[in-house]
């Protein structure tokens, strides 16, 4: 049995459609899809920079780290963390040591694509459902990020793998919340 449990903080979201199986429109994409994929996307960027100079030297390597920076920042990435990982990936690469016929451009992609995987790692097992007993997940989240469309289409998975689901609301200021819940049901 699995209970989904929409938090408190709920805005005025679109359902994309019923629970049926139709395909969702391009326009339901929740915020968080949205964001990720900018982040992705100025990543890539910024790596494909890397990729066009001729030289690669400490300039090339601080205006790459400039521009991943400034997009984890603005993808809400806590400050701390974002300045470790510019220090790790310098550490890692290191220019001025570099043995000759080394290619510099893939050290650094690998630097930076093993510093951002260990930014994601959070060191723990992730959580394994278990049949016969509740399983809660609760999603908090900002007013119109998706949360009520996102826990149905969440819902509509388990239940076509198999599992029992109950949608609970929380969500106590917004008066059309609970029929939102009963639609996307």
């Amino acid at each position: 049995f699995l209970i989904l449990f929409l938090q408190v903080g709920g805005g005025v979201e679109r359902a994309p459609r019923d629970l049926g199986g139709s395909p969702i429109p391009p326009c339901a994409l929740h915020a968080a899809t949205m964001v990720l994929n900018e982040l992705g996307n100025k990543i890539s960027s910024a790596l494909n920079a890397l990729h066009r100079t001729t030289i690669v030297d400490e300039e090339v390597l601080t205006q790459m780290l400039t521009d991943i920076s400034r997009a984890l920042l603005e993808a809400d990435v806590n400050v701390r963390l974002v300045g470790e990982f510019r220090e790790k990936v310098k550490i890692k690469v290191n220019l001025d040591n570099s043995a000759a016929g080394v290619n510099r451009r893939k050290v650094i992609q690998r630097a930076v694509f093993e510093e951002l995987t260990n930014m994601l790692d959070a060191g723990t097992e992730p959580y394994k459902m278990r049949k016969g007993r509740p399983n809660v997940i609760m999603f908090v989240g900002l007013q119109g990020s998706g949360k009520t469309t996102t826990v149905a289409k969440v819902a509509h998975h388990y239940q076509r793998k198999g599992w029992r689901t109950a949608m609970v609301c929380a969500d106590t200021f917004r008066a059309g919340a609970f029929d939102q819940l009963k639609q996307n049901a």
